[in-house]
């Protein structure tokens, strides 16, 4: 799963507020391997159903912004092309986008769409051609067709496989969820984190292991 995850592709969620659709985002963030997510609430703090996300905000990183030009300048400073969905006279089918390049695509809330400030915050619109009566998909059902073909892209050129992720991240994920036991006794008893080899197990001198056996003070 770390092999898989794509630091270089992420949301940004424009006060979305349901939390229903904000854990079904999440839900496929994690599906097509996107490492971090990003949501502009200037209000409240962003809130998952853990049920409707299926544990996916475990391996799914999220960043709240209390404004839309905070989170642009992180995109900027990665150097990220930004999308915004939204019906203008620039916009283009989201399948004509080259997703392979550093992407942030911005999503906007359930009744008002993309904020004016994530509108003109983008490089590039996009839209999802609808032949129907209706003119606009659920947020979730969006993210989700946009997500999986920036996937489709990037698998057809080969970018799953190879750890982008740094490595002192890969190793607390893989202490704290290969060895959940030992990493909550690490915690309460103040010790350092040991290092995780290749094949999920520890790897830590006698000292440690003679103080996660002692007794807790």
């Amino acid at each position: 799963m770390l092999d898989n995850r794509q630091p270089d592709l992420t949301l940004c969620l424009d006060k979305v507020h349901k939390t229903n659709n904000i854990a079904a985002v999440i839900r496929t963030a994690d599906a097509v391997g996107i490492h971090e997510i990003h949501a502009v609430w200037p209000e409240i703090e962003m809130r998952v159903s853990g049920n409707t996300a299926s544990g996916s905000q475990q391996w799914v990183k999220s960043k709240a912004h209390n404004k839309m030009s905070d989170a642009v300048a992180e995109f900027r400073r990665q150097d990220m092309q930004i999308l915004a969905t939204n019906f203008s006279e620039t916009a283009v089918d989201f399948r004509e986008i080259d997703y392979t390049r550093p992407t942030a695509i911005i999503l906007g809330n359930e009744r008002d769409g993309v904020s004016p400030e994530g509108i003109a915050s983008a490089d590039q619109h996009v839209i999802i051609p609808m032949i129907g009566m209706v003119q606009s998909l659920n947020v979730s059902v969006a993210g989700a067709l946009i997500m999986y073909e920036a996937q489709r892209q990037r698998e057809a050129a080969g970018m799953y496989g190879t750890r982008k992720l740094d490595e002192q991240y890969c190793q607390i994920k893989l202490f704290e969820q290969g060895h959940p036991i030992y990493a909550k006794a690490c915690r309460r008893k103040k010790l350092a984190y040991p290092a995780i080899d290749d094949a999920g197990q520890i790897v830590a001198d006698e000292q440690w292991w003679q103080k996660m056996r002692a007794p807790s003070e």
